[in-house]
């Protein structure tokens, strides 16, 4: 029997089987139809914003609202807010506007929240304070009053891996990140060259502390990117997500592209869905991102059919982010049947 499935290759033997094994497509993890079928229901909000000198209190509190027990976490709790700092170069929209960080802040204020924190980990630029200055985010920080913390040098505790595609049984965490009440990813909407787009899950990998792993946090490439960024949303599970995508990133992202304007907020509690949503208002095919995939066994929704979306339709948002040659997958409309392999019918 074994030697006559030898004979077969892979399209003929996925049409043999009718249920597939999408361990090619998931980097060598297979994912059991069953799974793919258990995708939650999620909720997306999209909400146009055309400047940042906009009242975003306003349009981010509105879209917190579309959450009931996200609120119940807010009110009378900590919230975490993790942006997008990475480095800054002057012309190149690296990281998430400090104008989208105050609004947060703000809105989960008048939410109820008992205290808001900003806290990140670059793993890029080492000197926290210049870049705290260079992005304009230490302006907010004064102005808001609000306390940041080097997520680099926090103190961390392990935790078991939940879903463990690295292979590595634990990983260290920021007590900032596992003692709050609700952990907001606020990543840039942009591509990766890497990891397809920097989105909300990607965004986590400032949660890793460099006082235990390194920088830039290579220890994590080793492992794989896709898979490390699985493990790591899986375990801290963060409760909510705000995508800055007012101006984005294409091309040389995450640190060279050029800007684009997207004049869009997307939202949600559900990570992979609000990854997949804002993949393809870039023009993206989530399935065609690994680590999007990653997440379907741990309450990820990928499938388009699933997430209903609030606020703006999806499809009036027309932008198409150009990306490098070597990325040009993540454009490449999966077949119907790599679509169910992925996230079902």
């Amino acid at each position: 029997m074994f030697s006559n499935f030898k004979k077969l290759n892979r399209r003929e033997f996925l049409k043999l089987t009718g249920v597939g094994i999408a361990g090619t497509l998931l980097g060598g993890t297979a994912m059991p139809l069953i799974q793919r079928l258990k995708q939650p229901q999620a909720d997306v909000t999209i909400l146009k914003e055309s400047s940042y000198s906009n009242n975003l209190v306003n349009s981010i509190r509105k879209g917190i609202s579309n959450y009931p027990h996200v609120l119940q976490k807010v009110k009378g709790g900590r919230v975490v807010l993790k942006p997008n700092m990475v480095d800054h170069y002057p012309g190149h929209p690296i990281n998430t506007d400090p104008a989208m960080i105050a609004g947060a802040i703000s809105a989960f204020r008048q939410l109820g929240a008992r205290e808001v924190v900003v806290a990140e980990g670059p793993g890029h630029n080492r000197d926290v304070e210049m870049l705290l200055s260079q992005t304009g985010i230490d302006g907010v920080l004064r102005d808001e009053k609000v306390k940041f913390i080097d997520l680099n040098l926090d103190s961390i505790s392990p935790v078991k891996i939940t879903s463990n595609y690295t292979g590595l049984s634990q990983f260290f965490f920021p007590h900032t990140i596992l003692n709050a009440d609700l952990v907001v990813s606020m990543p840039k909407l942009k591509t990766h060259h890497w990891a397809g787009a920097t989105l909300s899950l990607k965004n986590l990998f400032g949660t890793i502390p460099g006082v235990k792993y390194g920088w830039p946090k290579n220890f994590l490439h080793w492992y794989g990117i896709s898979e490390s960024i699985a493990d790591i949303a899986s375990t801290i599970q963060p409760g909510f997500a705000i995508v800055d995508g007012i101006v984005g990133m294409e091309g040389d992202g995450p640190l060279h592209g050029t800007p684009i304007h997207s004049g869009v907020i997307v939202m949600g509690d559900n990570l992979t869905a609000v990854d997949s949503t804002a993949a393809r208002i870039m023009g993206f095919y989530p399935e065609q991102i690994q680590h999007m995939s990653m997440m379907i066994p741990y309450g990820g929704t990928v499938n388009k059919a699933l997430i209903q979306q609030l606020g703006e339709p999806l499809f009036t948002m027309p932008e198409k982010f150009k990306v490098l040659p070597h990325s040009t997958y993540v454009t490449k409309k999966p077949s119907l049947w790599e679509q169910a392999l992925i996230s079902g019918w």
